[in-house]
């Protein structure tokens, strides 16, 4: 509020004083109402704002348990349907193979399976007897005698490892494709539980099979056929118009796994091609199943589309066989071969397989 000053001069000078201090006075009484104020509405509102704080429920932080105090252990999270509290383990449990392939059946008898689709008026019957072919390796060289090689083989575990581990070492050795590998690349894919896969022919006028050659002279002796000759008599097996392929094939083991039917081409291509597999058992003078793939004999011939392409594998996915048309082919001295058209079965590894492996030669 402006103050009136008097029009005398004398008075002028304490006037002014007097207006200056009416003025200080008048600030710090502003200045007193407002901490005043200040200090009358912030105690309310900390103290609002600390209640409401305490009231409300505290959320634990991410991955962390809330902890019941009347309990002493935290309770197990909840999952959701689709959700299993198991390890792989138990999800899929490890088996002693041997004793598990001893409740497997050969089932050599077995019925013909037929297919909805099949074609009853023009497709092939296909002859009894000849689905699945057993072949002994002493029958490779009748003309060698004594040689004894079915039995050296089924008896003495030292000559098949050798044997196994020579042909995979020949046949890395000598396939352009793994040429230029560095040679930690070459001792990973050579370990014996892994699978390898090349050609198996052998028609150069050089020695294809220097290891294994030397392998069969130290077990069978001099009299014995080079690697060379080994490899050609059993892909002689194969029949006419063969794709010379070969693979070494380890498999799962030591867990049950699911059948998965297929044919590996779906074609004869000379009508006699057939697939090889020699086995490898896992002990010695060993007669059972899990070595060979699993079969199922069919009724008619079952021939790829022609717009199917070669070479590739024709899978039946989902398909479910009953147990009575599996055929599971037995290992054991004399035996060590079994041979198939690749239109007369389909075939699945083994569900339960008991072997060091089984190479396939096409």
């Amino acid at each position: 509020t402006p103050i009136p000053t008097p029009s005398s001069s004398r008075l002028s000078y304490p006037w002014r004083i007097l207006q200056h201090y009416l003025c200080i006075m008048h600030s710090v009484s502003i200045a007193t109402i407002l901490i005043f104020a200040y200090g009358a509405i912030i105690p309310s509102t900390s103290g609002f704002a600390a209640r409401d704080a305490s009231s409300r429920t505290r959320r634990p932080p991410p991955n962390r348990t809330r902890r019941n105090p009347s309990s002493s252990s935290s309770p197990k999270p909840k999952r959701a349907p689709h959700q299993f509290d198991h390890t792989k383990e138990e999800a899929r449990p490890f088996l002693d193979n041997n004793l598990a392939v001893k409740e497997q059946l050969v089932n050599d008898d077995a019925p013909e399976y037929t297919f909805e689709d099949d074609d009853t008026e023009q497709a092939t019957i296909i002859p009894d007897g000849t689905h699945l072919v057993y072949f002994s390796l002493d029958e490779l060289f009748p003309n060698i005698a004594d040689l004894g090689f079915s039995h050296k083989f089924c008896t003495d575990g030292k000559f098949r490892d050798d044997l196994r581990n020579s042909m995979r070492e020949d046949i890395f050795d000598s396939t352009p494709a793994y040429e230029n590998l560095p040679a930690k690349a070459r001792k990973i894919l050579l370990l014996p539980d892994s699978s390898l896969q090349g050609s198996w022919t052998c028609r150069d006028e050089t020695l294809r099979m220097k290891k294994l050659t030397e392998v069969l002279k130290h077990h069978l002796g001099e009299q014995s056929p080079t690697g060379d000759e080994f490899m050609e008599a059993i892909g002689s097996l194969c029949g006419s118009e063969p794709s010379y392929h070969w693979i070494d094939i380890v498999g799962v083991m030591n867990r049950r796994i699911p059948h998965s039917w297929h044919q590996d081409t779906g074609r004869s291509r000379g009508g006699d091609t057939k697939t090889v597999l020699l086995g490898f058992p896992k002990e010695d003078n060993y007669s059972g199943v899990g070595v060979f793939s699993h079969a199922v004999k069919l009724k008619y011939e079952k021939v790829s589309f022609k717009e199917h392409v070669l070479d590739d594998p024709v899978v039946y996915s989902g398909l479910k066989i009953d147990d009575e048309y599996i055929v599971r082919p037995q290992f054991e001295q004399g035996k060590e071969i079994v041979m198939f058209r690749d239109v007369d079965v389909i075939h699945s590894s083994p569900d339960v397989a008991y072997r060091s492996s089984v190479m396939r030669f096409m």
